[in-house]
């Protein structure tokens, strides 16, 4: 059994393509819960970003959407198993799904490659090719699902986040908050963590490098993350 185990849950990955990874983890310890009661988390995969919100806000309510058959077994299996067995899981596309709800929160690290060359498992595919969700149809659905003050957050490789933005602009949303990650000191940006907003504020711009010269999580990682990795 294949399993990463946090210091309130653990994340048991038998099924779903896509495993446990740094990106997910800083995804969720960075994401701003300020003023969110319901949250919607798209692609939720083993459920990894669902659950590192319950932790930090065991109050909110969690809708969960996974596409994925496989995955689905996954994130139930550990949902049920933590102590938030109340995160709502919904076996089905986001491009049809409305339960009534509107979201104050729409959090997703979605599939990223664009007319890339795809390997021979279709599963692992789904879960990285834009084909099965594509950024405006990303877009869309947390304009439809999403309440007036509702925000979106993403985590993106640096050059698709790019792409992402300017798509995002031309819909009429505002970025408002992005963190650049770097792996190392010497390395350059590649990851972006950012937030998008139906209403204009100031740009609030963040840097986190995971590892330090000696190849150490770096004191900003530390900090960040803390709270979830079993043995930091």
């Amino acid at each position: 059994m294949t399993s990463f185990a946090f210091k309130q849950f653990k994340i048991d990955q038998n099924h779903a393509a896509m495993k446990v990874s740094t990106d997910g983890i800083m995804f969720g310890a960075w994401v701003s819960l300020r003023g969110a009661k319901r949250v919607l988390d798209i692609g939720t995969g083993t459920g990894l970003l669902s659950l590192m919100v319950k932790q930090r806000s065991p109050s909110i309510a969690i809708s969960a959407i996974e596409i994925d058959e496989l995955a689905v077994k996954d994130a139930r299996h550990n949902f049920d198993q933590s102590p938030w067995p109340d995160i709502n899981l919904h076996h089905q596309a986001v491009q049809g799904f409305d339960n009534g709800e509107k979201f104050d929160l729409i959090i997703s690290n979605p599939p990223y490659f664009q007319g890339s060359l795809k390997g021979n498992n279709t599963q692992r595919n789904t879960a990285r090719h834009t084909d099965s969700l594509s950024f405006f149809e990303l877009i869309d659905a947390f304009l439809r699902l999403s309440s007036e003050a509702g925000r979106l957050a993403i985590i993106l490789p640096y050059d698709g986040a790019q792409v992402f933005i300017e798509q995002a602009r031309c819909k009429g949303l505002y970025l408002v908050r992005q963190c650049e990650v770097n792996t190392t000191p010497t390395k350059p940006v590649s990851r972006l963590m950012f937030e998008l907003s139906k209403y204009a504020e100031p740009l609030k711009t963040e840097s986190l490098c995971i590892y330090d010269m000696n190849n150490h999580y770096s004191e900003l990682y530390t900090r960040l993350c803390r709270d979830f990795y079993l043995k930091m």
